[in-house]
């Protein structure tokens, strides 16, 4: 168990610096590139969107089957063959990377033709702006896979320092680039806001290229260890076409995996505006600030939940193939059990209390399209606690050797959304885009939950009864939140284009919420069941202290 906390801490809290380097960096950066006739949020995800397909695809799944593979064959005792794997997926992620590079580079113009017609009046986005903005950003996949798949050998050995710490390195190069770049390009030269995206994305590159020197740096402090354990290692003499053949049986799903939330993205790129358009009438540049809404600014604050459910998953993916490998199915059960509980623990409430507050939320970090912003951030806010579920699922089922079951639901999941989104958007509006991958993504965990069930002979009732007290909890800190929220309003007003009320409304509400939830988790033994005596053992001493 103090693997799989260690490792979940150090990647939970690297990938929320990260998301929250990535939401800050959008409110700047939203000031700076949105104006009424274009919106440089939805011409920075234009070119984002159709580049994270790619990564997947360029990297094969590799890093995070690297992971599980050199997590097996090191239980195992055979350090040997985790190496001869990292030095050809080297050679490999190179060629598929570059590939890619030349691929999205090629395609910009017929994405930008799918997105923006070549003969579009004046509102919004151009199809050269959109053409270039892809153009740059694809040079990222040069260096992103072999990032990857070095990020992936040193997991394979649990070992999270080196993920953790590359991520936040490249995450604060990238954000700074762009908003030293974009204030150049606008404030000091008066430039065009295509340009400063164009920029914008291009960071792709010098975050990763950042990141893969940290990389290097470790590798160049560990190899001497690595070398001692490669001594004494049994050698399985895997051939390289049998060693493939595993890896690609265990690639295949992580690519589905990780393609889940950006073919969700893709989906909405090719229908939000479309749709809008064509069910309201609105024209390109009203459209697309709704899709930047979505896209740019609200699946950033989102998303920052979700990092608990990404960190979990990266840490549980070798630890579950490490005891599965090993047969010690009721410490497997333990930690399933373990891993459910933490992410419905601190998600949900998440997910819950940022759709109560999605106006003042939106309104705080965010000047343009407020009223917009709010609506959908409150709509779009449960959707964490799918993509959270989702994510750890799929990641349980690759553990136990039941990829291609993680697969089968997702493609289940999208067919659903890719049916009816453009249906529910013209109809109902851009909530609709939101329903749409709220079913998608519900039919894919329930068969996620039944499979595992089925194979890991799975019981969900210890489970369930947390699920029933973490609910009792929400609804206590529903109320807070609401009559905190009620107080505050009454005394500051509800004019959220002020900062000051946003502030006020948002740090109270959020602060009675947490209380609430955590005094009660507390009182009755939750917290301390999931998060183990040391817990308890900090309540004491403040408690003490207080004496």
């Amino acid at each position: 168990m103090s693997k799989l906390i260690r490792g979940t801490l150090i990647l939970t809290a690297a990938t929320f610096f990260s998301k929250f380097l990535g939401l800050i960096f959008v409110i700047p950066f939203e000031w700076l590139v949105e104006t009424d006739e274009v919106s440089g949020g939805a011409l920075y995800s234009y070119a984002y969107t159709p580049y994270t397909v790619f990564l997947s695809i360029s990297t094969l799944g590799l890093p995070l089957a690297v992971s599980k593979f050199v997590s097996k064959y090191n239980a195992l005792g055979d350090y040997v063959t985790g190496r001869r794997l990292l030095k050809s997926g080297l050679i490999v992620m190179t060629i598929s990377g570059f590939f890619a590079f030349l691929l999205l580079f090629s395609l910009a113009e017929w994405i930008a033709t799918i997105l923006i017609s070549s003969k579009e009046g004046t509102d919004g986005n151009s199809f050269e702006d959109v053409t270039m903005v892809i153009r740059l950003v694809s040079t990222a996949l040069i260096i992103v896979p072999i990032m990857s798949l070095i990020r992936g050998y040193f997991q394979g050995f649990q070992s999270m320092g080196p993920t953790g710490l590359s991520q936040v390195i490249e995450q604060i190069v990238r954000v700074g680039f762009i908003l030293v770049s974009a204030f150049l390009v606008i404030v000091v030269f008066n430039g065009e806001i295509s340009t400063a995206v164009g920029f914008a994305t291009f960071a792709a590159f010098v975050g990763a290229l950042a990141s893969l020197i940290i990389l290097l740096w470790y590798w160049k402090k560990r190899k001497p260890h690595l070398d001692k354990l490669m001594k004494g290692s049994i050698d399985h003499k895997v051939s390289l076409p049998k060693m493939y053949k595993e890896l690609i049986q265990y690639a295949i799903p992580f690519v589905a995996v990780g393609l889940a939330i950006p073919i969700y993205q893709v989906i909405d790129q090719f229908t939000i505006t479309n749709a809008l358009r064509s069910g309201f009438g609105y024209d390109l540049a009203r459209a697309e600030s709704y899709y930047a809404v979505l896209q740019a600014y609200s699946q950033k604050l989102i998303m920052i939940p979700v990092s608990l459910a990404t960190g979990l998953a990266l840490t549980v993916i070798p630890l579950i193939t490490t005891l599965y490998t090993k047969k010690d199915f009721s410490v497997l059960q333990s930690q399933i059990t373990k891993i459910f509980e933490i992410v419905l623990f601190l998600t949900v409430p998440a997910g819950v209390g940022l759709a109560l507050l999605g106006l003042p939320a939106y309104s705080l970090l965010f000047s343009k399209n407020i009223e917009i912003g709010g609506e959908v951030l409150s709509w779009y806010a449960p959707t964490a606690i799918l993509f959270a579920l989702f994510t750890v699922t799929a990641a349980i089922l690759q553990g136990i050797n039941k990829q291609k079951f993680a697969v089968y639901s997702l493609m289940m999941g999208i067919f659903v959304k890719l049916s009816l989104n453009y249906i529910l958007i013209a109809n109902i509006g851009i909530a609709g885009a939101i329903i749409g991958t709220n079913l998608g993504y519900i039919l894919s965990i329930v068969i996620n939950v039944l499979i595992i069930k089925k194979y890991a002979k799975y019981q969900f009732r210890p489970v369930f009864k947390r699920i029933i007290l973490i609910g009792m909890f929400i609804g206590l800190m529903m109320i807070a939140v609401i009559l905190a929220k009620w107080g505050v309003e009454s005394i500051v007003g509800t004019d959220y284009s002020h900062t000051f009320t946003s502030l006020s409304v948002l740090l109270v509400s959020v602060l009675t919420g947490a209380g609430v939830y955590l005094y009660m988790s507390h009182f009755s033994g939750l917290l301390q069941h999931i998060f183990g005596d040391r817990i308890e053992r900090i309540f004491k001493r403040k408690k003490a202290r207080s004496n």
